[in-house]
């Protein structure tokens, strides 16, 4: 498994998440994403990445963008297809 980087920190975004949906602890939060209690001590002990799946629950339950979900936990990374790169029409950055 690859190293998370220096920034990641879901520890953040999982308080976060319980401070908005106004629960008392990781349990609640469990309950509230409808995932197993291990599921969240995973993620916050850094064993289990916050994946896509999870993201939209979370946006789903606390009404967050997946931005502002990704920017809680540190994630701060652009994605880019490489089709996109190819093709001017669809990136015109590369028409500059």
């Amino acid at each position: 498994m690859k190293p998370f980087p220096v920034e990641y920190d879901p520890n953040q975004l999982l308080d976060s998440l319980i401070t908005v949906l106004n629960l008392k602890n990781d349990a609640a939060l469990s309950r509230a994403l409808e995932v197993a209690p291990p599921v969240i001590s995973k993620i916050r002990h850094r064993r289990l990445p916050v994946g896509a799946s999870m993201l939209i629950r979370m946006h789903e339950v606390s009404g967050l963008t997946i931005r502002e979900l990704k920017d809680l936990m540190g994630d701060r990374r652009d994605r880019h297809r490489v089709s996109d790169l190819a093709n001017p029409a669809r990136n015109p950055a590369a028409t500059e």
